[in-house]
């Protein structure tokens, strides 16, 4: 597992699904909170929540123009502007992470399990992550871990339901140094190609979050690859999740056209953030920002504020 400090914390985790005995949680790390912060918000009565899907880093998008190396910049200095507590980021392969890690060392990166678990080793191929960063000056790190959202949650790489890909999720557990209060976060993408893949890949995570009391704050980011009106989103909704989005319902995917209105009124909002518990949204909208004309991925981020 790569991360971006050494220090273990003691964790203590009870069961995963009906059909599992422990949820496998790899070498975790407590981060060392002594970096100067200045990233997140500053009321410790509010939680600044993102969700980013970065675009994995293509050769093909190099060639014309919307490569990492040519959005990696755009990409660091829209999150910084937002001045956030926590990001969930999706589509992130070793090298994205690193550089992210890098370029917001007021954050502590966790969540980039390897090996890659794929014999491909370049391009789509390879199974990209899902990266949880929070804030180190405000956070504590208390434990964390992963699943793959298949029929064996266990197995790395596991593929179920004729997924284009292998899918996984990944979860922390945070205490406010403040405050004390405690939530967790947990932060996925789920298939972009077989609508009954994602039905039963939201169940994995819904399922296994169930296993929290009521009254336990839960955040859940990702990138659904579902519309507002679809079963994915109907079974979050009944099991009394509840999105944070207050903004105007547009799409969050643009493709690296933005501009293209015809496109845009086709495009359907597939990121979310939901909360479960004493947790309430004040605000939510889609990021349009660009940094000096260049756009950080093909989804726009999103943005949701909460009230502990």
């Amino acid at each position: 597992m790569y991360m971006s400090e050494n220090k273990k914390p003691t964790s203590n985790r009870r069961g995963f699904l009906q059909q599992m005995a422990l949820l496998s949680v790899a070498s975790l790390v407590t981060p060392q909170m002594t970096q100067a912060f200045t990233g997140s918000s500053v009321d410790k009565a509010k939680l600044r929540v993102l969700s980013c899907n970065i675009r994995v880093d293509l050769p093909d998008d190099e060639k014309v123009g919307n490569g990492w190396k040519t959005r990696r910049e755009a990409c660091l200095q829209i999150i910084k502007k937002q001045k956030v507590d926590v990001v969930g980021f999706q589509e992130v392969l070793v090298n994205q992470f690193e550089d992210l890690k890098d370029g917001l060392a007021d954050y502590f990166g966790i969540g980039f399990d390897g090996p890659e678990m794929d014999r491909y080793k370049e391009g789509y191929h390879g199974i990209a992550k899902n990266p949880i960063f929070f804030s180190k000056k405000r956070f504590e790190l208390l434990t964390a871990g992963g699943y793959w959202l298949s029929e064996n949650p266990l197995e790395a790489g596991s593929i179920s339901w004729e997924s284009a890909r292998a899918r996984n999720a990944f979860w922390v557990r945070l205490r406010d140094k403040k405050t004390g209060k405690q939530f967790r976060v947990v932060n996925f993408h789920l298939d972009h190609v077989k609508e009954e893949a994602k039905i039963q890949q939201i169940q994995v995570v819904l399922k296994e979050s169930a296993q929290y009391q009521d009254d336990f704050i839960q955040i859940m980011t990702g990138d659904f690859n579902a519309h507002p009106t679809s079963k994915v989103i109907a079974d979050v909704l009944e099991k009394g999740w509840l999105d944070s989005f207050t903004g105007k319902l547009e799409g969050t995917t643009h493709g690296f056209k933005p501009q293209d209105k015809e496109r845009a009124a086709r495009a359907k909002k597939i990121d979310y953030i939901f909360s479960k518990g004493p947790i309430q949204a004040k605000e939510s909208h889609i990021i349009k920002d660009n940094y000096k004309g260049i756009y950080p991925s093909d989804h726009y981020f999103l943005m949701a504020e909460f009230e502990l």
